[in-house]
């Protein structure tokens, strides 16, 4: 196995395509295509299925591609420091449940590290994607949250994941709501308040298990529910609907504007927001960069 092995399969994975990897790569299609097979060989895994339809990466791949990208990631850092060169773009991605201040801590590290050539992901999404995609190594970090209603379940799946939970902070349940709601004048609010208005979920897909819920009390009955699947869509729907969702609280008004609110909801419940990573490999450079970020947002 060779770093330019490693390469040349991360650039099959990212453009899908055998004879676009070897443009980009300006090498010989067959060439590709024997050092692919090399390392395919050399770890007794197929990376790629191949079909009339073209190549698609395998599960054994998905996994493969995972390793690669962290010890590529890892060379180009050893590369920059001792000879002041980079190999080519940082790479980081994350993983979360739809926070704020996620975002931004990752504006940040955007622009404290991003330097010359950069390719960051930032991925709001769903709770059982954001444990896969660190699991298989997609993402370097997973921000979510765990109370005593799912903390059962999630812990078990990051047990069998090989994946460790770290607490960042724990918030008493907020309702977010727009600033011209009805409500918007009460100091506090409580579930009985909450009733007549449309409560705002995020969608969680196939594995749409209440313990998944990004929401608290995600099990108390409600005759007015909408489920989105961004934040973009449930901001509008909180404002044009005088919608209301359950969350931490924790907004950034610099990135999401001045018409969202928080109100405490007076009930005996927690959400401990921490992050998620894979217990066997140390953290890069980058990931601990931005754990650092987070921390001093909450």
């Amino acid at each position: 196995m060779t770093l330019k092995q490693l390469q040349y399969a991360v650039t099959v994975a990212e453009t899908g395509n055998i004879t676009e990897a070897a443009k980009k790569l300006f090498i010989a299609q067959p060439s590709l295509t024997t050092a692919i097979h090399a390392l395919e060989k050399e770890y007794g895994i197929a990376i790629f299925s191949r079909s009339n339809k073209g190549i698609e990466l395998t599960p054994d791949g998905d996994e493969f591609l995972g390793y690669a990208r962290q010890i590529l990631d890892q060379a180009n850092l050893m590369n920059e420091r001792y000879t002041g060169k980079t190999m080519g773009k940082q790479r980081f991605c994350v993983s979360s449940q739809h926070y704020s201040f996620v975002v931004e801590a990752f504006v940040r590290l955007l622009r404290e590290q991003g330097g010359d050539k950069y390719e960051f992901h930032m991925r709001e999404t769903q709770t059982y994607d954001i444990i896969d995609d660190v699991t298989h190594l997609r993402s370097e970090i997973g921000i979510l949250y765990l109370n005593a209603f799912n903390e059962t379940i999630i812990r078990k799946s990051l047990r069998d994941n090989d994946l460790t939970f770290t607490p960042l902070f724990t918030a008493k349940p907020h309702v977010f709501i727009g600033k011209k709601n009805p409500l918007a004048e009460k100091k506090n609010l409580t579930l009985e308040d909450l009733k007549p208005y449309p409560r705002l979920s995020y969608e969680q897909g196939s594995h749409n298990s209440f313990y998944f819920s990004e929401e608290i009390l995600s099990t108390v009955d409600c005759d007015k529910d909408i489920v989105v699947c961004d934040r973009a869509s449930l901001f509008n729907m909180l404002i044009g609907l005088n919608g209301y969702t359950i969350c931490s609280g924790v907004i950034s008004e610099e990135l999401n504007g001045p018409n969202i609110i928080a109100k405490p909801l007076s009930i005996e419940d927690h959400m401990e927001i921490g992050y998620i990573l894979p217990t066997s490999i140390h953290p890069s450079p980058l990931t601990l960069s931005y754990i650092q970020i987070l921390r001093s947002l909450v």
